[in-house]
């Protein structure tokens, strides 16, 4: 499921410094809505096998060799 693979990686990217990523501040706004946005869709996201989950999305994602 795409959604949880880019729910976890807009995670990670605002537990980081935006101004490294995101030079135009005009973007961090959208990018905090649109995490929170998936964050209420996705109940998935509150599951104890979550990191199982994530990767096994990212796993059916990657293009294969």
């Amino acid at each position: 499921m795409a959604q949880v693979v880019l729910s976890h990686w807009l995670e990670r990217l605002q537990m980081t410094d935006l101004t490294r990523i995101v030079d135009d501040p005009a973007l961090w706004a959208p990018i905090h809505r649109i995490a929170g946005t998936l964050d209420k869709a996705l109940p998935e996201l509150f599951v104890s096998d979550y990191d199982q989950r994530v990767e096994a999305a990212r796993q059916r994602l990657r293009p294969e060799d």
